[in-house]
């Protein structure tokens, strides 16, 4: 799948992470960090005493599809080009996690929904590094290969 949000944009990466550190700011986050790796970017943030960790998986520069337009033929301008295309990619990556950021804290301002349910997947277990959807999506993925009854704990804990 490949995203069509802010294709193109040329909106610097350091614009869009401010961009989220100040919509963090406005519905009274209370931390804020951030960090990429060549495979990956991380946003972690804590809002309504719940910490909440993005990682966005990143494309690698050696990805095929940089070489090519978009009808097939090769880019002008070499690697140059092929760089600037895995740079878009990038920013459009950055783009959409700054919308879905945004969105859903509006969403959870407006009484339309809550923390829980906006960000479920990303809440971060406590003492781990590891989210509620690093824990449930296997279980989840097998419910639906198998076809058997998913066991959701009852939330007590122990």
């Amino acid at each position: 799948m490949t995203g069509t949000y802010a294709k193109a944009t040329t909106v610097p990466i350091g614009r869009r992470r401010d961009e989220i550190e100040n919509t963090l700011r406005r519905y009274e986050a209370t931390e804020f960090q951030y960090g990429w790796t060549e495979t990956e970017a991380r946003v972690g943030f804590a809002v309504a005493g719940r910490r909440i960790l993005y990682r966005v998986p990143l494309p690698s520069v050696d990805d095929p599809r940089f070489a090519r337009t978009a009808t097939g033929r090769p880019r002008r301008g070499g690697t140059d080009a092929q760089r600037e295309a895995y740079e878009t990619a990038v920013r459009q990556r950055w783009a959409a996690l700054s919308l879905v950021i945004k969105a859903k804290l509006e969403a959870v301002d407006a009484g339309i929904s809550t923390i829980e349910q906006e960000f479920l997947a990303h809440i971060l277990l406590p003492g781990t590094a590891e989210t509620v959807g690093d824990r449930v999506a296997p279980a989840l993925a097998e419910t639906y290969r198998s076809g058997a009854r998913l066991e959701i704990v009852t939330g007590r804990t122990t």
